[in-house]
């Protein structure tokens, strides 16, 4: 086994799209004196993980497969198109990886029940569809409600509901709309970058439905956005004269070169602003966490 194959495969810096909401849901039941098991608190974030690897491993596939991914591509190296790793073999490395996810998941819904269920199967439906299926969701400009709801909105309150029963509360949709848009920033540098070859193709990201322009300005809100929200969540009453929550603005003269620069870069040179986003949710994610729980 390549095992260095498999890791590029498995897109390791994006991994913290889907370890930051179960993170903040957990931070969130902490700051709450509501933790109940930090063995469920694990089992989370290993379920999170293994459906976000299985939704890369098919994206490489079908990416591949439609002929998003050639060897023109100006994104990183991907397995299937380099050739690393046969299609077949990500093909049964996705469903593995999904496979992990539902098992945990059945121990899940036992502690969760029938919202745990829908929100796990809904993610898994969702992580296979995302490229695939008859109506693959990022071929028709829906990758980035996707990744918003389901890395986001549902992320970090399905986290904080596991541990503390609550299944709706309002702090937990803020934490998670603000690293959700970060999510769709990240989403939008990928979608800009290869807006000639997923026209091509006929993918219909919203780069290529609104042009760059547009979707360089989502880009700019997607980044001041979750300062935003964190904001709101210091107004809310259980996070009253919190003043380490402001401890995430220490990360707005990284989300301001951001803006800068995905105005100034174009093509391959954008794969810099993806690495630089991904180490601004890194970051962003770091400090509002230490600001929940301190």
């Amino acid at each position: 086994m390549n095992i260095y194959a498999w890791w590029i495969a498995c897109r390791p810096n994006t991994l913290i799209v889907s370890i930051a909401p179960v993170m903040l849901g957990i931070a969130l039941a902490i700051h709450n004196d509501n933790i109940s098991s930090f063995f469920v608190a694990s089992l989370t974030l290993i379920s999170s993980v293994f459906i976000q690897i299985g939704t890369n491993l098919i994206n490489d596939l079908f990416d591949f497969i439609n002929g998003a991914d050639t060897d023109e591509r100006l994104g990183p190296l991907r397995a299937t198109q380099s050739g690393l790793i046969a299609a077949e073999q990500v093909k049964i490395g996705a469903y593995v990886s999904f496979l992990i996810a539902l098992i945990i998941g059945v121990y899940l819904v036992y502690i969760g029940g029938y919202p745990i269920l829908i929100i796990g199967i809904l993610s898994l439906i969702s992580g296979y569809c995302y490229t695939a299926g008859p109506y693959p969701l990022a071929y028709n400009g829906l990758g980035d409600i996707f990744v918003f709801i389901f890395f986001g909105m549902i992320a970090v309150p399905g986290t904080y509901y596991l541990q503390s029963g609550f299944l709706f509360d309002f702090d937990a949709l803020l934490i998670g709309s603000s690293i959700g848009f970060i999510a769709v920033a990240i989403l939008c540098v990928n979608n800009i970058r290869d807006i000639n070859a997923d026209k091509t193709v006929g993918k219909k990201t919203l780069a290529v439905r609104f042009g760059i322009n547009k979707i360089k300005l989502m880009f700019d809100l997607m980044i001041i956005l979750p300062f935003i929200s964190v904001f709101l969540l210091s107004l809310s009453n259980s996070f009253q004269h919190q003043l380490e929550l402001y401890l995430v603005f220490l990360s707005l003269p990284v989300a301001f070169q951001l803006i800068k620069d995905i105005h100034k870069m174009n093509g391959r040179n954008l794969n810099k602003v993806l690495s630089r986003t991904a180490l601004f949710i890194r970051l962003f994610s770091a400090l509002l966490f230490l600001g929940i729980v301190l």
